[in-house]
């Protein structure tokens, strides 16, 4: 099978679409940006075609009478079953490359209680390992990095301490380790983890036991089906580190307009809200760019602020909307400006403002700098579609909505669920219009 991938390095997250002749989306894969931007690239790109497999497998099993009104609760026992093996080969990692960096005048007379320990650490977060991936599992994050990192650094403390260690040692010996793991790809065959994955539900889904004989060939014949990278196009803020020439890289105001369109051919203004810059596109009815302007030199106002914010306040990123939206009044709130932003948050609270109306005056003033950037591009257009990270925030939208209104009346207004690969879909396309040109 001919497929089409386009990559959107951002300063935040890296993302991947995978296309294919057809201009259908198979599938899609996002992962933290990092320093090494080939790396990013890699696994984005990887976990795109893991996505893609599933797509397969779907197609490959909705034919299935047997399996009645069940396949979506099936491949996502399945996923989530392939996932807790990718996570239990990346925690056999973690822990061989921290039993190797305990070395060093540091560790000196200490290796074999600090191995030990580590030995029970990992016993620990092996046994926890399945609840997290179980039905109805609630986890703040789907980096490997995070989910291991926050239960590594709760279980190795309290073990540290049981063994009269330094809790410092531990975290060390984490710390070098974790860039290491995470700047490889999960040892072992995709193949066989898919298959054992198959093996745990019909371990653990009683539902599905029986009819694992009918689905396993199904299944190894979406495991057959080879995945040809034809071509390959890349964007975003980072675009100019992609691993690749430059004849397969495009503007990321021109992925993110053809973007929009493709999910919405309405379209005709586009705001985009990333990590570190904000975007305000007009694109003409065929998704080209006709006009854009973007935030100047700064990232105040796009998501590293709002990271900051969530860093000032001890809360995660994903909490803040949930806390804006129960506001009883807006805080009018002065400075955007990142470096700002933590001192005028202090003097809110010092002033006994309440953090919930902070958080709100927080959002509204995001968004009227958006609201400027939109201005200045030519304003809004029916149809409106909203895309980057921010557009998950529940307050932004809130806001965005409303200023909207007041300001351009009733406008459609798009909000897709996976509004922050736009840009990647965007590449993707370009990509496969590369082939057929």
């Amino acid at each position: 099978m001919r497929c089409f991938i386009g990559i959107d390095l951002g300063s935040t997250t890296t993302k991947a679409v995978l296309m294919d002749e057809h201009f259908e989306v198979l599938g899609r894969g996002i992962t933290n940006s990092r320093s090494n931007y080939d790396t990013a690239t890699r696994v984005a790109k990887h976990e795109a075609l893991i996505n893609t497999r599933f797509t397969l497998f779907h197609r490959a099993l909705s034919v299935l009478p047997d399996l009645g009104g069940k396949l979506d609760q099936f491949l996502g026992d399945l996923e989530r079953n392939f996932r807790l093996e990718q996570f239990l080969d990346q925690l056999a990692d973690l822990e061989r490359t921290c039993l190797a960096n305990v070395k060093g005048e540091r560790f000196k007379g200490k290796e074999r209680a600090v191995g030990e320990a580590l030995a029970a650490v990992f016993v620990r977060l092996r046994e926890e390992a399945p609840a997290l991936f179980a039905r109805d599992a609630k986890r703040k994050s789907d980096f490997f990095r995070d989910i291991a990192g926050s239960r590594f650094m709760t279980v190795a403390q309290e073990i540290a301490k049981a063994s009269a260690l330094s809790y410092d040692l531990m975290l060390n010996v984490y710390d070098k380790a974790i860039i290491d793991v995470e700047n490889r790809p999960p040892a072992g065959e995709m193949k066989d983890k898919y298959l054992k994955a198959l093996e745990r539900v019909a371990a653990s889904a009683p539902e599905f036991g029986g009819l694992v004989g009918r689905i396993a060939g199904p299944v190894r014949e979406g495991l057959e089906i080879p995945l040809e990278e034809t071509y390959l196009v890349g964007t975003g803020y980072g675009r100019v580190t992609l691993p690749f020439s430059k004849e397969h890289i495009r503007s990321e105001i021109l992925c993110h307009g053809l973007g929009a369109h493709i999910m919405y051919p309405q379209t005709r203004t586009v705001l985009d809200i990333g990590g570190q810059d904000t975007k305000a596109i007009q694109v003409d009815p065929a998704g080209i760019v006709e006009n854009f302007q973007m935030n100047d030199r700064c990232a105040a106002g796009c998501g590293r602020y709002l990271g900051y914010i969530a860093d000032e306040m001890n809360m995660g990123l994903h909490e803040l909307g949930p806390m804006a939206m129960k506001a009883t009044r807006t805080v009018r709130i002065n400075s955007t400006c990142t470096v700002f932003a933590g001192a005028e948050l202090r003097d809110r609270l010092a002033l006994g403002e309440k953090r919930e109306d902070i958080m709100a005056g927080l959002h509204r003033s995001i968004i009227l700098r958006a609201m400027s950037i939109i201005s200045r591009s030519g304003g809004v257009r029916d149809q409106f579609t909203f895309t980057g990270g921010v557009a998950k925030n529940e307050a932004a939208v809130k806001e965005l909505r409303q200023l909207i209104r007041e300001n351009y009346g009733e406008v459609a207004i798009n909000i897709n669920p996976d509004s922050i690969y736009t840009g990647a879909l965007g590449a993707a396309a370009f990509a496969r219009r590369a082939v057929e040109h």
